[in-house]
């Protein structure tokens, strides 16, 4: 009789729960006023999307509109999912009597039907609030019974983030760091990005736990660059709170002091919202407790009518049961609506204020990035006039005395290009107007190439250059092959300048390989004169060379590695050293690069062949609208006996192009009226095949793609070395390449 009576009231408990549900969903709808237009699935991808984003409020509501659609279709297993759900929304917001009651509803609903994956669920939410509540090794026995039951890959990646965690609790580190590796490459059908963002968190805390600070920088910026991607807000408060703390104890307080203050600033936008949802949770703590009690007290009622079989007494306390919770229901909508019209108040303002924030930072970059671009161009120009005079001086047989002044103007000159040069670089990759390129290369020919160029420098300080060279290393790579000599070229010279009589070695080796892709290691190791310990952690800042009597003794502009450590870091890689005085120096870093079959590249050469070519009777055209440059570059090529016209214009040059024969045009790109671009590209429509070389001054806006693409077959930048210009010319007149002309 007790079991009739047990089933009896279960029954009635699950038509009251059910009334509950559907009335809630009915409310949530009028209150939208539009009837749901999406599927059961559509809604659970909705609230996972919100739930990840910290938007609690808009994940439950698509949940209850999950529950309604379950309901409706007499979907059984769907709204033990719902209720799960749920419960796990409830427990993220720290709610845990909602999060019960919710998980008790699941539980009674599971008592019905064999459902495998919702017992397995039901037992990890209830080991998630086991951990919760500081009791790890329960909450891992339940997970090793929820693995038993269940062979959904969803539910399997967040056990295994949670027995990640709960290992890393108990300084289990070898089990947390297995599963958070196996969960950074996950590939779960619904929450893959939040999934690697966790565990890169995880990582991060295990790196930080172990004092391996250097990988727990890298993980806790890959979380956090995963967590801005999509908007995981709170992932995104605890990367910068990692990161805070990992750079703090790498005493690397300038990078700690950015993280810390992204952190208050984050804590003071969301601040007032806490308060909010404070309320929020308060009113809805208080509408589960009166909705538990209530539905407490009519349980012992249906259980006092089922023993007396007074139906008529049931559907009373059922028709109460009904009227309290809806009018519960209908003060939490109320309060609800008021919190929310507050909250939207508030986050109007903050918009406000973080738009004006980002205009002003938007502003100042612009700024900052016109006045390089405009100088940099504008010492170009007279720059030109100073080498070119200089190297014509040079060549007309001057007195002993004179030619040392003009070797040293010749040098000054250099210089001062060069360091014009690895500003504009180093501007360009912080205005994120430089990105790598993805083409077939083959690394050893390039570091061979590398090398080779910087044997020269190798012998005046009779130093030897070896390059180590791992074999097991795929012959075919994709990558920017142009970007990797400016590091090589870099970091090698570098060790050179500072290594006398000595050794540079470049090593390479295989890391990694993994079907299509491998990582490389890098070191550049020298025994030079070494850097000082307080000396390394600044190494790599602009205009950084140890001190100021090292500056003076090897001269250079202390750009040279902060050029290395922007290129290293457009690969999402970092570079690292280890010195000791006197004992040398050592440069190292990891590439992850994709490897190819093709075999088309072995032949490709990224230095300009050293050729001598013979320009007697070559007639150019030059047009240049300065009138000095306009000298000096024709005064360079009659000293080759070549013949010039001058064009000051983009427009004169068209029409000369038109009506005369040149053997090749030197063009300039920035000129008034029509631009080198625009001439070349109306040139291109009636001629191309003669050869159209920009002689030109780069800017920080410019980009070498767009002359390529108006159609020039080369670019000389001004200032040039003479020896490169003459070649330049001999190269695309006599061995041309395929002229690519706009189309």
């Amino acid at each position: 009789m007790r079991l009739i009576i047990k089933s009896r009231y279960k029954r009635i408990l699950k038509i009251l729960l059910m009334m509950v549900v559907m009335t809630t969903s009915q409310f949530i709808s009028a209150q939208d006023n539009t009837p749901p237009e999406k599927d059961i699935n559509a809604y659970l991808s909705e609230a996972r999307k919100f739930k990840n984003q910290n938007q609690i409020d808009l994940a439950l509501k698509a949940m209850a509109k999950a529950a309604d659609l379950a309901e409706v279709d007499d979907d059984i297993k769907t709204v033990i999912d719902s209720y799960h759900e749920i419960s796990l929304l409830n427990l993220k917001l720290g709610q845990e009597e909602n999060a019960l009651w919710y998980y008790e509803r699941a539980g009674v609903s599971l008592e019905d039907i064999t459902y495998p994956q919702g017992s397995a669920t039901h037992l990890y939410i209830e080991a998630l609030n086991y951990f919760k509540n500081e009791k790890p090794h329960q909450a891992l026995i339940l997970l090793e019974e929820a693995k038993k039951l269940n062979n959904d890959r969803h539910l399997l990646n967040g056990i295994s983030l949670l027995e990640g965690n709960i290992s890393l609790k108990i300084k289990k580190y070898s089990v947390a760091s297995r599963n958070f590796n196996s969960l950074v490459v996950n590939s779960d059908i619904y929450e893959k990005a939040y999934l690697t963002t966790k565990a890169y968190l995880g990582l991060a805390q295990l790196n930080i736990a172990l004092d391996s600070l250097d990988s727990a920088a890298k993980n806790g910026t890959s979380a956090l660059k995963l967590a801005e991607e999509n908007n995981f807000h709170q992932e995104i408060l605890e990367a910068n709170e990692l990161l805070g703390k990992a750079y703090e104890k790498l005493g690397k307080y300038d990078s700690a002091l950015i993280y810390n203050r992204n952190l208050l600033q984050i804590k003071d936008s969301l601040l007032a919202f806490e308060r909010i949802n404070a309320q929020v949770k308060t009113a809805d703590q208080l509408r589960g407790e009166l909705m538990d009690s209530t539905i407490k007290k009519q349980d012992i009622e249906i259980k006092d009518l089922n023993e007396s079989s007074s139906r008529s007494e049931i559907t009373a306390i059922l028709t109460s049961a009904f009227l309290t919770i809806i009018s519960l229901l209908a003060v939490s909508l109320y309060r609800n609506n008021q919190i929310k019209l507050k909250t939207n108040d508030l986050l109007h303002t903050k918009n406000r204020e973080l738009q004006s924030a980002r205009d002003a930072a938007v502003q100042s970059m612009e700024a900052k990035t016109n006045f390089l671009s405009t100088v940099s161009h504008e010492l170009r120009t007279p720059l030109y006039a100073v080498t070119g005079l200089t190297h014509l001086l040079l060549e007309e047989n001057p007195s002993k005395k004179q030619e040392e002044h003009l070797e040293a103007l010749k040098f000054s000159g250099d210089y001062l290009l060069n360091f014009i040069n690895d500003i504009l670089q180093i501007n360009k990759i912080d205005a994120d107007k430089m990105e790598p390129l993805n083409i077939e290369f083959n690394l050893k020919k390039v570091l061979t190439e590398v090398i080779n160029s910087l044997q020269q420098s190798a012998k005046a300080n009779k130093t030897i250059i070896t390059l180590d060279y791992d074999q097991n290393i795929p012959s075919h790579l994709l990558s920017d092959p142009l970007k990797l000599s400016q590091i090589f070229i870099n970091l090698v010279g570098n060790a050179l300048k500072f290594t006398k009589k000595g050794e540079v070695t470049v090593i390479t080796k295989l890391q990694e390989q993994r079907e299509d892709e491998v990582t490389i290691y890098f070191e550049i190791k020298d025994t030079g004169i070494g850097i000082a310990p307080e000396k390394q952690e600044n190494i790599f800042d602009s205009f950084e060379q140890g001190s100021i009597q090292i500056n003076r003794e090897y001269g250079g502009t202390g750009l040279g590695l902060t050029i290395v450590k922007s290129l290293i870091g457009l690969f999402e890689s970092t570079i690292r050293l280890k010195s000791e005085l006197g004992k040398g120096s050592s440069f190292f870093f990891e590439l992850a690069l994709k490897t190819t079959e093709s075999s088309e590249i072995d032949d490709i050469n990224f230095q300009i062949t050293e050729r001598e070519y013979d320009l007697t009777g070559l007639h150019i055209l030059i047009v240049e609208d300065n009138k000095i440059n306009q000298v000096i570059t024709k005064k360079m090529l009659v000293k080759k006996e070549v013949t010039c016209d001058i064009a000051s214009n983009g427009t004169d040059a068209i029409e000369m192009v038109r009506t005369n024969t040149y053997d090749a045009v030197l063009m300039d790109i920035h000129m008034p009226g029509i631009s080198g671009e625009e001439a070349t590209i109306e040139i291109r429509k009636f001629n191309t095949v003669l050869p159209i070389i920009a002689l030109t001054a780069i800017s920080l806006d410019d980009s070498l793609e767009s002359f390529y693409a108006a159609g020039v077959n080369d670019v000389v930048t001004k200032p040039f070395k003479p020896e490169v210009f003459y070649q330049k010319i001999g190269q695309n007149v006599f061995s041309p390449k395929i002229t690519n002309p706009a189309s």
